[in-house]
């Protein structure tokens, strides 16, 4: 599950809407909002995501979030790490071939070192 979809989910899930429902009033199959809030498709479209928002009528900040965690939500990434330095290169590939054996505390750590970086 994606960041994204877990945020749609429980979107969802509060309100008592089914997928169904749902799927119905914004234009896509009960199997593709299925799919997108178990991470087995990417990011939603822009046009989709307006559609998403509505529906739900959220205020501007929870807007904001849903269109942050859409953006951080691709399941399947690829780094082009061919212009950066072999340290990046190496983390890449550690990050790739171990990233399903770090747990939670692990993870929180990496994100919260990532995003202090990006603030930088």
């Amino acid at each position: 599950m994606t960041p994204f979809g877990q945020k749609l989910q429980q979107l969802r899930r509060e309100r008592r809407v089914s997928q169904k429902e749902m799927a119905a009033a914004i234009g896509v199959s009960p199997a593709y909002l299925s799919a997108l809030e178990h991470g087995k498709r990417g990011a939603p479209t822009w046009a989709l995501l307006q559609k998403i928002i509505g529906y739900f009528n959220v205020i501007w900040d929870d807007a904001e979030e849903l269109q942050r965690l859409a953006e951080s939500s691709h399941p399947r990434v690829v780094i082009d790490t061919s212009e950066l330095s072999p340290a990046a290169t190496q983390l890449a590939n550690l990050l790739a071939e171990n990233i399903g054996r770090l747990d939670e505390d692990d993870l929180g750590s990496l994100i919260s070192l990532v995003e202090k970086a990006r603030r930088r």
